[in-house]
């Protein structure tokens, strides 16, 4: 318990570190003495970075062990970060943050099945939905903390403390996690591989992700001008929001395991109805809230179920297969923020929340075909299975 615990902590200090840079981008941007939009790019950089590097980093490193990697991964993550805390210049921060995204590409992609492998595989579930709380609780407070201590002691401040964090995690990985190979174990693999369905959790989770990030990049937009809240309002808002995203874990964490394809249609058409609910009621303050916070909880509750998911039909190595979706979620998050972005000046605010209703609503129909053209597919033989996806997913069926 105390390893997976560890493995959270990662999720929270990668979380953290990837968005904090949205909270303090006023502080950051006067003590360095660059524009805003340069400070952002700390941000867009970063995520392009983890979009490009996580499959090839992955088969990189394929033969390595877990623990091993996993501690060098977040000794290099406290390294760069506090490289962040001492630079000088807007140049040397950017390099800094870019070896934090290789660090994190990496971290994503071997984590979901390094946890998974410390449980029985009845558990799977749960306990990534154990790894990925640590990300919401990073969104939830860790982002807000670090944005208060670094508007009031400066924020090389904030990156001090979640360096400090990291060098505590990076303790607690070290020592307790196994020290197993990538090819060993129950979560090396796929549990019942399927290349089809594999593509198809790509494909959601880039269209899921982007809906739910076309409509969260402008929720603070959105509650000042439709909703009618004070800016000093939305702070107390995606606290709700971050609370709600922390139980969305909690309560798919009790059924992924037994469901988890119907937890993946049930994620997104939560989504989907929270967001068309926004777009119809948002002028509401009460309902407008709930509504966040009702789409919070269905996104975070999403992304474990999709990670669980992953480990089951992982048509080849379960890290590459992991390293695939992570990259696919990042596409997802910058074409999120990008269509949102071009719809807003011509169609407004309110058409943020509906083009992330809809993105919602097309990931829906896909899961819920696949599931009506194949509902109940007799399973081949694992040893067949496993041959036939791993070539077409490009691997060659041998262990590393």
């Amino acid at each position: 318990m105390g390893a997976l615990i560890g493995l959270s902590g990662g999720t929270f200090l990668y979380t953290t570190a990837e968005a904090l840079p949205i909270g303090l981008l006023l502080p950051m941007a006067v003590d360095l003495t660059v524009s805003p939009s340069q400070v952002g790019l700390l941000v867009t950089a970063y995520g392009a970075v983890v979009t490009v590097a996580s499959v090839p980093l992955t088969a990189m490193v394929r033969k390595v062990p877990r623990r091993r990697l996993l501690s060098a991964l977040l000794a290099g993550f406290v390294v760069s970060t506090a490289i962040t805390v001492f630079a000088s210049t807007f140049t040397l921060i950017l390099a800094a943050r870019m070896a934090t995204a290789v660090t994190h590409a990496l971290f994503w992609a071997v984590v979901v099945p390094a946890a998974a492998e410390l449980f029985r595989p009845g558990l799977r579930g749960r306990v990534i939905a154990v790894v990925f709380a640590g990300g919401n609780v990073a969104l939830a407070l860790g982002v807000p903390a670090g944005t208060w201590l670094g508007e009031r002691a400066g924020w090389r401040a904030s990156f001090l403390a979640v360096a400090a964090l990291g060098a505590i995690v990076l303790a607690v990985v070290a020592s307790l996690l196994p020290s197993t190979r990538p090819d060993q174990g129950h979560a090396a693999r796929g549990a019942t591989p399927d290349a089809r369905r594999f593509w198809l959790l790509v494909a959601v989770a880039v269209l899921a992700t982007a809906g739910a990030i076309a409509a969260y990049t402008y929720v603070a937009l959105f509650v000042t001008k439709v909703s009618g809240f004070s800016a000093s309002s939305v702070g107390a808002i995606l606290l709700v929001r971050g609370v709600a995203s922390v139980l969305g874990i909690l309560a798919i964490a009790a059924v992924v395991d037994r469901s988890p394809w119907l937890a993946l249609v049930a994620t997104v058409a939560l989504q989907s109805v929270a967001l068309l609910g926004l777009y119809a009621l948002g002028q509401r303050p009460t309902v407008a809230v709930g509504l966040i916070a009702l789409a919070g909880l269905a996104f975070a509750a999403f992304t474990a179920a999709l990670g669980g998911l992953v480990l089951q039909v992982a048509p080849g190595r379960s890290d590459l297969a992991a390293a695939t979706v992570s990259a696919a979620v990042n596409v997802g998050i910058t074409g999120g923020a990008l269509v949102g972005g071009l719809a807003l000046p011509s169609h407004g605010v309110h058409s943020t929340v509906l083009i992330g209703a809809l993105l919602g609503v097309v990931a829906l129909m896909m899961v819920l075909g696949e599931r009506l053209i194949r509902p109940a597919a007799s399973p081949r033989p694992r040893a067949a299975r496993s041959r036939t996806a791993t070539q077409a997913y490009g691997g060659s069926g041998q262990s590393a």
